[in-house]
């Protein structure tokens, strides 16, 4: 029964842990790997105007919720003008305002976006297309062409596919020519698509976007199809058929209209610039969550102060290097002085890096034992002797320190980072094995907390885990699962196979030979 609890307990830390790591990593962004960098973009619109001294409104259509696109941030330049922000139909639009305008006019809406990847959401059917009136015979041309399209294809969306190709083909069908122009723009063919798209009853609609180019000035938008084929609106290509949007089209606004409704204005000139920004990639998913509004973001590290964020970089480590002490304890069999000792050790050596760190824990531990067998002969009670043999500690630092500047060895400089309570209880419990074990059994536990020290601390400093640990907090609940399930173990450990081999070559010399066959 204990046995069941002990794994459930262990199966629901694991799960939570790694669900909201998953979570964090796929719907809201965060890298698995640090100083990683995602691709972010600027677009900036410029509304050029030339203004009378009427009053003057303009109405500007925003990217609201572009396929495969989020917008992280926005902002407006326009200085003396009003300006107020709506939604409209499942459109945003910025209206500028102003009630005395002179001559040229130049208004700027700037916004980030960030390429999301994901897939185009199910849309309410809007319901069957009105079908326009036409009169004959244009009609009957129109539904000809119409049921031999119709023949063709397979479902709503090869339908459109093949209406597209063959408005644009080189020689369209004759009863298409009724219809096009011969020197038609994109919006008028993708107009008179719509308008046979009708004729079949395909809810069908026009979108407008920008082609994003690294350093692209003076874009102008770019048209294209959506049909809808009862869950969702397809984008199509007006100029080829091809179905989806290109990877770096952003979708601005929808419907046959230009993106600016204005009064008072003598005319008007919209253009568009884009870059291309790598932004931390972390910085970017904060963004993103904010706009998500996920609660998951309130309770992350990264909204504390930089400082408290610093200092938790580093305690997050210490229940791995924790996890570490119990698998080299507890599996290895490595002995060590103390539980936590290494840990701590491994955290100092982060600050004088490892083979300084080794040699300056080493000549401190052998100096202070030194001392600590001169006060044995002192016969002095437990705590005052503890007591001086931090005073001892910190006067070796200090003098260490002091030497190594004169030396100019500046890594000497970081021994004050030793905790040095807990190199004064090293040198205690080494003067204790020391007298009731021998000098042997001491120098290994020494060796033995080294290498633990060691080995967390090449974990501890690795990049990977100190990201890992700090962006998905979460895993330590993971550690708890691995701590809790190695507490159970009552094995051998592996040092015991070697240490008791001895027992196992007598056990078999002892074994009685089986009797020979009696046939």
């Amino acid at each position: 029964m204990r046995q069941i609890h002990l794994l459930s307990v262990v199966f629901l830390l694991t799960l939570v842990g790694l669900s909201v790591a998953y979570y964090k990593h796929s719907a809201l962004g965060f890298p698995l790997t640090p100083d990683r960098e995602t691709e972010t973009w600027t677009v900036e619109a410029q509304i050029a105007m030339d203004t009378g001294t009427a009053p003057v409104s303009v109405r500007f259509a925003l990217p609201t919720d572009p396929p495969h696109y989020s917008v992280l941030d926005e902002s407006f330049v326009s200085r003396g003008w009003g300006l107020t922000t709506q939604s409209t139909d499942k459109q945003q639009e910025a209206i500028w305002t102003k009630r005395n305008p002179e001559g040229d006019q130049t208004l700027y809406y700037q916004s980030t976006v960030y390429r999301a990847d994901d897939e185009i959401e199910p849309s309410p059917y809007p319901g069957p297309a009105e079908p326009p009136e036409l009169e004959e015979p244009l009609k009957s041309a129109a539904e000809a062409f119409i049921e031999e399209i119709r023949a063709g294809s397979a479902d709503i969306q090869t339908f459109a596919t093949l209406l597209v190709k063959e408005i644009n083909a080189a020689n369209p069908h004759e009863n298409m020519a009724a219809y096009l122009k011969p020197n038609a723009n994109d919006v008028e063919r993708t107009r008179l698509a719509i308008r046979l798209l009708a004729i079949a009853r395909i809810p069908a609609r026009m979108t407008h976007g920008v082609m994003l180019e690294d350093e692209g000035r003076n874009l102008h938008p770019t048209t294209w199809l959506e049909v809808h084929n009862s869950r969702r609106w397809v984008p199509i290509d007006p100029r080829s058929g091809k179905v989806g949007y290109p990877r770096d089209f952003l979708v601005w606004w929808h419907g046959d209209r230009p993106p600016i409704e204005a009064s008072g204005l003598k005319g008007w000139e919209v253009t568009f610039a884009t870059t291309r920004t790598l932004r931390d990639a972390v910085e970017t998913a904060e963004l993103q969550s904010t706009i998500a509004q996920s609660r998951l973001l309130d309770f992350s590290l990264l909204e504390l102060p930089i400082d408290v964020q610093n200092t938790y970089r580093v305690l997050l480590l210490v229940p791995l290097g924790a996890l570490i002490i119990v698998l080299l304890r507890n599996i290895i069999g490595i002995r060590t002085f103390g539980t936590f000792m290494p840990v701590l050790i491994a955290l100092s050596f982060r600050e004088t890096q490892l083979v300084g760190g080794v040699v300056m824990f080493t000549l401190i531990v052998a100096l202070g034992l030194a001392i600590r067998f001169y006060l044995e002969h002192l016969k002095l009670l437990l705590v005052p002797r503890l007591a001086s043999v931090v005073i001892v500690v910190i006067l070796l630092m200090a003098l260490i320190s002091i030497v190594s500047h004169r030396l100019g060895l500046q890594i000497g400089l970081s021994v004050g980072l030793f905790p040095m309570v807990i190199l004064a209880m090293t040198i205690e419990r080494v003067s204790i094995v020391w007298e009731e074990h021998g000098p042997g059994d001491a120098l290994a536990q020494g060796a033995g907390s080294l290498a633990v020290a060691a080995l967390a601390y090449l974990v501890m400093v690795n990049t990977y885990v100190t990201h890992l640990f700090f962006v998905f907090p979460e895993l330590l609940l993971v550690v708890l699962a691995l701590t809790l399930l190695l507490g159970r173990y009552t094995g051998y450990r592996l040092t015991e196979l070697f240490r008791f081999r001895a027992f196992k070559t007598l056990a078999h010399a002892r074994r009685p030979n089986p009797p020979e066959d009696s046939r």
